[in-house]
Order: structure tokens, then sequence, then C-alpha cells
């Protein structure tokens, strides 16, 4: 698939350029770029029977695909791709528990789905690809995933070089390139993003301005609790997370978003962050959320702020 072909309206001089610089880039000889791609060449070759991405885990081929030497291959190199953040996954019958128990917000999200039939769909931050292979149940014409770590980007690959599902295609492109695809997207998810950008109104401009005429925008993040229309800005991390910089109320996330002049905003989820959800598991064996949190004052984290929420937001164009 020929990515400036398959968006007539986008920059197209300037995305080839990128790509480009990005292929350039990722095929270096060096150990941060072959370790993962050195796993995609070991077991690239190996085809799914069946898929399944109905429910809670994305299942991409059965036991009965694989003879016993290539299941001991498959799960050495899965084990490679650690720590797995999203998921469940089950890979040729091996159960992958990620860290994040990815459904619980994709089923927060269901009820509140555009139609996602024929469309054209960008999935910001797509990490290794779980939601997006949960859109395939519904149908589109083509997810684009935007993720510039290159770990992830081989994970997605690898799954799918085994799933085959030739209308995903995962690019090392991050929120900021969303202006070189000008009114491309009839839905865009950015999903656990935007407190990660140090200005977010701009995140949301540039989302603003890849969303066709018309088309929906689901935004979730990280928040603290309150009414007000305030957010927190941490003096160093948030929550051990480096890299944090607003962390918005429900209310300034809806306010950033109608600002930034989106249409019929509208949050539809607002819960609390508990380790049900993020924890520690045999595929991501580092600090997790128990670990984030104040052990004497569950209401607060480590660094002594108000402790996360979670919050959904859905707009239009």
């Amino acid at each position: 698939m020929d990515l400036v072909q398959a968006f007539p309206q986008a920059d197209g001089a300037r995305l080839g350029s990128v790509l480009a610089e990005k292929a350039a880039w990722i095929n270096q000889d060096k150990k941060g770029f072959l370790r993962y791609r050195n796993l995609l060449a070991e077991v690239g070759h190996l085809r799914a029977s069946s898929c399944d991405f109905s429910g809670d885990a994305v299942r991409i081929g059965t036991a009965g695909d694989l003879s016993p030497d290539q299941q001991l291959q498959v799960h050495q190199v899965l084990r490679g791709f650690m720590p797995w953040r999203k998921g469940p996954f089950s890979v040729f019958g091996i159960d992958i528990d990620a860290e994040w128990r990815s459904e619980r917000k994709w089923n927060r999200i269901l009820p509140e789905l555009p139609d996602l039939a024929g469309k054209t769909v960008a999935d910001i931050g797509c990490n290794n690809g779980y939601y997006m292979f949960r859109m395939v149940h519904h149908r589109p014409a083509l997810v684009l995933g935007f993720e510039p770590y290159v770990q992830h980007y081989y994970t997605f690959n690898t799954l799918n070089a085994f799933a085959g599902q030739r209308h995903l295609r995962v690019e090392l492109l991050g929120i900021e390139h969303l202006p070189l695809f000008p009114a491309c997207f009839d839905v865009i998810f950015c999903l656990g993003i935007l407190y990660h950008r140090p200005s977010p109104l701009d995140a949301l401009h540039d989302l603003h301005t890849a969303l066709k005429p018309g088309g929906w925008l689901i935004v979730e993040s990280q928040a603290i609790p309150g009414e007000e229309p305030v957010a927190l800005f941490p003096r160093t991390t948030y929550a051990k997370v480096p890299g944090t910089w607003f962390v918005p109320t429900g209310a300034c996330l809806f306010n950033w978003i109608a600002r930034t002049g989106f249409r019929e905003v509208r949050l539809f989820c607002d819960h609390p962050m508990s380790s049900a959800e993020q924890r520690r598991t045999a595929w991501m064996d580092f600090e997790s959320y128990e670990d984030f949190i104040d052990k004497d004052n569950r209401q607060l984290t480590v660094e002594g702020y108000s402790a996360p929420r979670r919050v959904f937001l859905k707009a239009t164009k």
C-alpha cells in the first residue's frame, strides 16, 4: 500500500519525504533497531489459519497452526517484545496478559463508537495495535496507526505478519505529523496521548486539521478529580511517569476540545484508575499502578498529587 496514493488530500511531497526519512532511520544496523527487526525476521513468514477480533482478547491463529519447535520460537520472539503494555492477546495459543486490561477501555468506548464501516481511521499512539485489531470487527476500509516507538512498531508488524490484515498499517509517525493529512480521516482515536504533549491545544488543533468535516474524534486521557476546568502541571513526574505535562479535569479537557473548533463535545465516561486495570504481569514485570500510588493514602500519587482518573470524550468537526 502506497500511503501517499492512499491519501490524495495529503501533503504528498512532505509526507513522502518524512516516510523516506523514517525508513532510512529504522533500517540502521544498530542494536536498538536490530533487537526488534531481527525478531520480526525470525517468524514473519508464519501465517495464522484464522483470527478473531470480536472478543476481549485479540486472537491470532491457533496452537495447531505451528509445530512444537515453531511454537517455542514464537513464544521466545513474543517475550523479546516485552514489556507488553496493551492487551490481552492470544497468538497461536500463547496467551499474553499485558499490563493494561485494554478490553476495559474498548468496552467503555463501544457504546459511543462511530460507524467505522468503510471508513478511514487513525489511531494516534497505537502502541502494539490492540485497538486497531479490535476495530477490524467493525469493517473499516483503512486504519492507520501513528506510533513513533521502534519496539511498538515491530511488535505490531510481527502480529500483523501472522494476522495478514492488509487494511491495517502502522507508520513511525507522531501526533505532530497529523498536519500532513488535512481532512483525511473519518474517525480519529487519541487514547492516552494528550497529557504527554507539552501543548495539548496544539495537539488538538492538529487532530482537528486531520479530521474530515463531519468526522468524529474519540479522546481518552488521564485526569485529576474535580469539577473546575483546571489542569495539574506536575513539577517533574506524575504517578512516576516522566513526560507528563498537563493533567486536566474532565471539565478542562471538555473546554480544550470545544475551544479548538470541535462541535457536539460530550464527556461520556469518567472513572478512577485502579490496579484491577493496570498491573504487573508475567509479560510486563516492571513497576505499575500499585507502585505509583501512595501506600498510606490511596487518594494520592507517590508525589502527593490527586490519584489519577480516566476521562473519555467524543466530538465532531
